[in-house]
């Protein structure tokens, strides 16, 4: 190496100093303090990916904005989790979660760009045109315009035209890299095969079943041995007893409250309904009935073809003046309509599959149709159809005067609350209760996760006493009919029970610890037995287990007290009809099987399935293959300090932080 750069080359000595200053660069990125953290640390940062080791130096990497995360995150708890979309705790463990989906998408994106992967402006109209979305922008073939196209957009998806088509032309680009990086995964014709016949081998048998329930009675220590095992165990139970907290009290309920029922005025209907106007309105709707002829994605076409002529002899018997509802009774396969005779009642545009969405906002009203979805055939009537419209006062003002009363209700009762809460700080508990003709009550020690059975609903109240002091001054908290204005009066904190309160307790957990070993041993002794004398029967009966015969199933299966059978016994496809299984360990139940049936997939049905089975295996080859590539991406970019994360973004904000 020496000799090498000793010569007088130009060439070699340009690179050499290249690669000097770039140890040099590297060494002030890493070693300078602060300069590591460029453009993570904003406010509005989320995390900051860098495509190269320099983009830190120069500060060019692609930021994350904290808004978008918040906006990802609300969108999602809004989406699966709507009853907590007003929780910031839920939020707030949310929002890390996306924004490293987001950062992780990045990082692929960068490593697609370092490859010459890109999508343009005409990708992403293809995509739109062709694509699932083709079926709502371009109906018919034909483009709904720029301004239907940006409300669809902002109406589902809350952002605009340029952001969604941003996102459309990135999910292309990431694609377009997966479908580089598993170009070269295959699937041979005999693994396709093997699996294939495997998923569908059918096996029949019949089983006895150890319960869990049974053994436990068996087990049945000595008051010394649980006395050993309290002693044994003693930290587990040093602080069995939780804390818990003497409460004093006093609630009044609804109608206890000052100035009887309330009011509302036909004024204040008036203003509540102008100014919430919009819930008023009435998207556009149909009312439906349906019977389906199921068919499973995937089927051969000698099945789908069955269905279909099903399908057709139904249509025919309905166009000869058939009953709907005894038809779709007797026939159909949507158990959650069928036994109302098919009726869907009104959905909104856009709720149900393409298909059956644009049949009944666009056939007649009373005919009947056979529309195929991914469900298979289904015969369709429309019933009646309401146009977008709002709904008049006359139509809501006893809903809204309902609501406003109970409003006014609520309010009323915590005024009362608060003014109560007032004068028992300045005149105590007792006196209080009194001026008002209320009763004073003090509970007995309770744990947080008790009740206080004289209140409808104490969880409130017992959430704020847990949080408080004896001596803080008093509190109130709703009851579910009222509230309670009250003071917490004495704690006992968490503590050991004594061996002869905590004993009923104590056999319990030593029953636990001591079921798995005895369900194992049961097992064992069960399949020796069955296998001994070939009678699984007669096995069953004399260690006292339950026997069941499953129907005919196939590995992807669930069967009762065993559990998913690919997970649980795969072993069982292995076995000859007449042979016994070995012990099986369900989790909570003990099982040994004796095969009665066993049907394997004909070389013809296998054939068939070839190439849906083909195609399935390499689909889930190349996600495997891709998520290795993405895993292996990621840890390098992070390896190799590329990705800067806001520390604040990392921590979830719990409420009071």
């Amino acid at each position: 190496m020496i000799r090498f750069l000793q010569k007088d080359n130009r060439l070699t000595k340009a690179l050499f100093v290249i690669i000097i200053a770039a140890a040099s660069v590297s060494m002030v990125v890493y070693l300078i303090p602060g300069l590591t953290g460029m453009g993570a640390n904003s406010s509005d940062t989320f995390a900051v990916v860098y495509p190269h080791w320099y983009s830190r130096l120069l500060s060019s990497g692609d930021t994350i904005s904290q808004q978008k995360v918040e906006q990802l995150a609300m969108e999602r708890v809004q989406q699966q989790y709507p009853q907590y979309a007003s929780n910031p705790m839920i939020l707030g463990l949310i929002e890390p979660q996306v924004g490293q989906q987001l950062v992780q998408q990045q990082i692929l994106l960068d490593e697609a760009e370092r490859l010459g992967i890109h999508a343009d402006s005409n990708d992403v109209r293809s995509y739109l045109e062709t694509g699932p979305p083709a079926q709502v922008l371009f109906p018919d073939g034909k483009f709904v315009g720029q301004q239907q196209y940006a409300a669809i957009i902002a109406n589902r998806f809350n952002i605009s035209v340029d952001e969604f088509e941003k996102s459309v032309r990135e999910d292309i680009v990431v694609r377009r890299l997966e479908a580089l990086i598993t170009a070269g995964v295959t699937v041979g014709d005999q693994e396709v095969r093997d699996a294939y016949r495997k998923a569908n081998i059918k096996i029949k048998f019949d089983y006895a079943v150890l319960s869990p329930d049974d053994l436990q009675k068996q087990i049945n220590p000595t008051d010394a041995e649980l006395q050993a095992f309290f002693t044994k165990n003693a930290a587990r139970y040093a602080h069995a007893v939780p804390e818990q907290r003497t409460i004093t009290y006093f609630a009044f309920t609804a109608d206890q409250a000052p100035g009887g029922v309330p009011q509302v005025t036909p004024q204040e209907i008036q203003q509540y309904y102008t100014a919430h106007q919009s819930e008023y309105s009435v998207p556009e709707q149909a009312r439906a009935r349906h019977i389906l002829i199921k068919v499973d994605p995937g089927a051969d076409a000698k099945t789908d073809a069955a269905a279909k002529a099903k399908a057709e002899s139904i249509l025919k018997q309905l166009q000869g003046g058939a009953s709907f509802a005894d038809l779709a009774k007797k026939n159909s396969d949507d158990p959650g309509s069928k036994d109302s005779g098919g009726e869907l009642g009104f959905a909104q545009r856009g709720r149900m599959v393409p298909e059956f969405d644009k049949a009944i906002f666009s056939q007649p009203i009373g005919q009947y149709s056979i529309v195929k979805t991914q469900y298979g055939y289904h015969i369709v009537q429309v019933e009646e159809r309401q146009a977008a419209h709002a709904q008049t006062l006359a139509e809501v003002t006893p809903t809204i005067q309902a609501t406003l009363a109970r409003q006014k209700s609520a309010q009323a009762q915590e005024t009362y609350a608060r003014d109560l809460t007032s004068e028992a700080i300045k005149n105590g508990l007792q006196k209080t209760a009194e001026a008002h003709h209320l009763q004073v009550v003090t509970t007995a020690p309770v744990n947080e996760q008790g009740v206080i059975a004289a209140l409808p609903d104490s969880s409130q109240l017992l959430a704020k006493a847990f949080q408080s002091k004896v001596g803080d001054p008093a509190q109130f908290a709703a009851t579910g009919e009222g509230y309670a204005v009250f003071q917490v009066t004495g704690v006992t904190p968490a503590h050991a029970p004594t061996f002869a309160d905590w004993k009923s307790h104590v056999e319990d957990d030593y029953r636990s610890e001591q079921l798995p070993t005895l369900l194992a041993q049961k097992t064992a002794e069960l399949a020796a037995k069955a296998k001994a004398s070939g009678d699984l029967a007669k096995a069953a009966k004399e260690v006292g287990a339950t026997l069941k015969t499953s129907d005919d199933v196939k590995l992807s299966d669930q069967v009762p007290d065993i559990g998913q059978l690919g997970q649980v016994a795969p072993q069982l496809f292995d076995l000859l009809p007449g042979a016994i299984s070995g012990p099986i360990n369900a989790g909570r139940t003990g099982v040994v099987a004796k095969i009665r049936d066993k049907q394997e997939p004909s070389a013809d049905e296998i054939q068939q399935n070839l190439d849906a089975m083909r195609d399935q295996m390499l689909s889930q080859r190349r996600n495997d293959a891709f998520e290795i590539f993405a895993s292996d991406v990621i840890n390098s970019y992070k390896k190799r300090r590329l990705v800067q994360i806001n520390a604040k973004a990392q921590t979830p904000t719990l409420p009071g932080q």
